[in-house]
């Protein structure tokens, strides 16, 4: 390469004067490129394709006069050459609108023009069009939800019998009495009866212990729910542990985990988030089979119980959480992504693979002036930067919460089916 090039010009001479011309008009990176583009046709061999290039390196005392006199102003030597560059140019995108094909990158292409042109590729980063497909986690549930009541009018009309759900509520806290009474309309709404014992702050263990023994006893209901988080003076093991397992539609018994997490075996309930987001992914039609997944957050509610339904669905998984060296460089190979770490926008739209699913099941309050209530919720991945790159992405809100009320009801049906054997 370097003999044929040292054949028709001093190469490196004429690019440095070349740069030291344009760096006279504050454009230093143009000369930079041209020179590459002709020096690497010459080289190939392509000047049949690229006639202008034989004329740039058969012009070498035109190129050596119009750059060598660094006596004269800068715009009197650029001038002959800019004029040459603007032919060069136009040759140029007459030939590679027809015949240059681009190799395959991680690049988003312009849809305005049909042609392949320099123009009609650009880095992922540099894009400002949002691409990603929203997953509605709203218009999901609503429609499991009517799938649910259907169900629940066919087995009261075929057996007389009605799913039950019992919540217990210890304490005051506001948050805790709104997801209740959310998970009340939402039982009413599919025709779920709702059953409820509200205990005070200083309640013993053994006060929620009876009331689960009692549930646990009563044939009406078929699903019982412990609304966490408890008062410290409760031992949360304990008291979850006692729920019996074919009514423990949280998911959380300790039998059910471990089902999970066998091979060969199906646990009675799944934890109702990490459900939610599989059936988010299944009925939005992403392919898991085969595919790299990473799950940020490795908590006993969402991280451990989706990396393992992911496994079980045949996906490839790795997992991200704070001790994780690297973390970026990870979760950007991953083809899905579930994040569940608790930090308003941790995932950066430079964490994320071009094309990816995201599943973003944070839900972390951020300071908001412009809101009537001082915050606003947002997620786990930075939403405004992951549009850009993911392929399809849930929002917050809207996205993932619905679905745990959804896969709720669910589970509470499917446990009232098994214990009557109601097909």
């Amino acid at each position: 390469m370097g003999c044929g090039l040292l054949k028709y010009i001093d190469g490196r001479g004429l690019k440095a004067r070349v740069s030291a011309a344009f760096s006279a008009l504050g454009n230093p990176s143009r000369a930079s490129h041209l020179f590459s583009l002709v020096v690497s046709i010459k080289t190939l061999n392509l000047e049949s394709s690229f006639p202008f290039a034989s004329s740039v390196f058969g012009r070498r005392n035109m190129a050596s006069s119009v750059l060598s006199d660094r006596s004269s102003p800068a715009t009197a030597r650029l001038l002959p050459f800019q004029r040459s560059a603007q032919s060069w140019k136009s040759q140029f995108q007459r030939s590679v609108s027809i015949a240059w094909k681009p190799l395959r990158l991680n690049v988003i292409r312009s849809t305005a023009s049909p042609h392949r042109s320099l123009s009609a590729v650009a880095p992922v980063a540099m894009t400002t069009e949002t691409s990603a497909k929203v997953i509605d986690g709203k218009s999901v549930a609503k429609q499991i939800k009517d799938e649910i009541a259907g169900e629940i009018v066919r087995m009261k009309d075929e057996t007389g019998i009605v799913p039950g759900l019992a919540v217990i509520l210890v304490g005051c806290r506001k948050d805790s009495q709104t997801y209740v009474r959310n998970k009340k309309k939402a039982c009413e709404a599919v025709g779920i009866k709702s059953y409820e014992a509200n205990l005070p702050e200083d309640s013993t263990e053994e006060d929620v212990l009876k009331h689960i023994t009692c549930f646990n006893d009563d044939p009406s209901v078929h699903g019982i729910l412990v609304q966490l988080p408890l008062p410290r003076h409760m031992n949360e093991e304990k008291i979850l542990n006692a729920v019996s397992i074919e009514k423990d539609v949280d998911g959380f018994h300790p039998l059910n985990i471990g089902r999970l997490v066998m091979q060969g075996r199906e646990p009675l309930f799944v934890p109702c988030t990490p459900k939610g987001c599989m059936e988010l992914l299944h009925r939005c039609g992403v392919e898991i089979k085969g595919k790299r997944a990473v799950v940020i957050g490795r908590s006993n509610i969402v991280g451990m119980p989706a990396a393992l339904l992911l496994q079980k669905a045949n996906a490839t998984i790795s997992m991200v959480h704070s001790s994780t060296k690297n973390p970026e460089e990870i979760t950007r190979q991953a083809d899905i992504i579930i994040s569940a770490a608790g930090v308003a926008n941790l995932v950066r739209g430079s964490w994320i693979k071009p094309g990816a699913v995201v599943i973003d099941v944070g839900i972390n309050p951020v300071d908001d002036a412009e809101s009537p209530r001082g915050y606003r919720l947002v997620g786990d991945v930075c939403y405004e930067e992951a549009c850009k790159v993911a392929s399809a992405i849930t929002p917050v809100p809207g996205g993932v919460g619905p679905m745990t009320i959804a896969m709720l009801l669910s589970n509470t049906l499917s446990s009232a089916k098994r214990i009557h054997d109601f097909k």
